[in-house]
């Protein structure tokens, strides 16, 4: 299995940032990296970038950390409650998913995006307090705590007792 060492100009997932140099098949290298104008071949000439792509990559960090911790001050300030519709017994109709959660989070002024923000079971479907998972950056996680609660008062299941006539003295 022959391999191609590259020099990466931008950020692979799975693979590295910008300024690593990695190790790849040489098909991927030759086919999808190099034509593409994400990877340069290593060699004495390309070495001479790996400086300026490791203080441009250390810059981008520094900023995508600051922007992070912004979003997290914010994030920590919000309260979120979902009143939803329920039948007998406190049964939801629906679930709040994502997209919910993301929608109630711009109604508050903090922007995130889809895949930051991860529900343990995918959605919920029960009324209660639930907890959301938000990853930030790689080093900022977030659990954030929302709540899910019946717009109507809930009925019991069981009906309701007769009234028992009191017995004629």
């Amino acid at each position: 299995m022959a391999l191609s060492e590259v020099l990466l100009l931008k950020p692979v997932e799975n693979l590295g940032a910008e300024g690593d140099q990695v190790k790849v098949r040489a098909g991927f290298a030759r086919n999808y990296l190099l034509p593409q104008g994400i990877a340069l071949p290593v060699n004495r000439a390309n070495r001479k970038h790996i400086d300026a792509l490791q203080k441009a990559r250390a810059l981008r960090e520094a900023k995508e950390l600051e922007n992070a911790q912004g979003i997290l001050g914010k994030i920590q300030g919000v309260s979120i409650v979902f009143a939803v519709k329920t039948g007998e017994g406190g049964k939801m109709f629906g679930a709040v998913t994502v997209a919910d959660l993301l929608a109630k989070f711009a109604e508050n002024g903090v922007e995130l995006d889809r895949k930051q923000l991860h529900l343990p079971h995918g959605s919920v479907k029960g009324l209660g307090k639930h907890l959301a998972h938000i990853k930030l950056h790689s080093s900022i996680t977030h659990d954030f705590e929302f709540e899910v609660v019946s717009e109507n008062p809930i009925e019991g299941t069981s009906e309701p007792e007769p009234v028992k006539p009191e017995p004629a003295a």
